[in-house]
């Protein structure tokens, strides 16, 4: 089955289409590499997803739930993290993570921030403002939130900016573990191509609103000829290679 199934998803503003006719599936219990580079459509994707933008045309279905008719059924089962969605600065860490929460009606949300904070080395910053965080600090709790609910759907915007090298091999052995043990899909927007090369079994990339290409990271290394998906990143956006139909 597919966690997530997107068919001719279109956005417009005015005479810019930021989404031009794109179509893919996550399929359950996997990890998917969403690509490209700054304007490919990516963040407009992935709103979509979580409806907060209305499509100018196209279906998206999550969890067997039409977005469009029945996105809150979906949306209790989802979540999203991304260090450049601010929480709200006055509140501590521990208050932030409580209301998110109460929001998804967490059994036990005390027990559970315990348990996050444990994993995401959270402890020494439970009980401080959320806009005296360091950067990398703020992804951390960015992903602490975003787990909050134990979500079916992750949908995961750049989850390691800002980490330092130890911190983000820490935070993606965890996601790993997490999609292992609860059967999370996730979805992954990121340019750190040695992450999508650990993390995906899958690759979308997107060019200017459209898909140019998509399969395994593996199958995309034969296909370009390359060794690491950073030369098939690069040779996508500056049109080494012949974009292939997707």
């Amino acid at each position: 089955m597919n966690a997530i199934k997107v068919e001719n998803l279109t956005k417009r503003y005015g005479e810019v289409l930021a989404v031009d006719d794109i179509s893919f599936v996550a399929p359950t219990g996997a990890t998917v590499g969403l690509l490209g580079g700054n304007g490919a459509g990516k963040t407009t994707t992935i709103a979509m997803l979580l409806a907060l933008l209305v499509p100018t045309a196209g279906r998206i279905n999550v969890l067997g739930h039409d977005m469009a008719k029945d996105r809150f059924a979906a949306l209790a089962r989802m979540n999203f993290s991304s260090p450049y969605v601010a929480l709200p600065a006055r509140l501590t860490v521990r208050e932030n993570m409580r209301v998110y929460g109460h929001l998804y009606d967490v059994p036990r949300v005390e027990q559970r921030i315990a348990a996050l904070s444990r994993e995401l080395d959270l402890g020494a910053i439970l009980d401080r403002p959320a806009g005296q965080l360091s950067a990398g600090q703020k992804t951390r709790v960015a992903l602490a939130k975003a787990l909050i609910n134990r979500p079916e759907v992750l949908l995961l915007d750049e989850p390691t900016a800002s980490l330092d090298p130890d911190t983000g091999d820490l935070v993606r052995t965890w996601l790993e573990q997490y999609r292992a043990e609860s059967g999370c899909t996730i979805l992954l927007a990121s340019h750190n191509m040695a992450e999508v090369e650990r993390l995906c079994s899958h690759v979308v990339m997107l060019k200017k609103g459209r898909v140019v290409d998509r399969g395994s990271p593996d199958e995309l290394l034969e296909r370009y000829g390359r060794h690491d998906m950073e030369d098939v990143f690069l040779d996508i956006a500056r049109d080494r290679r012949q974009a292939v139909p997707a």
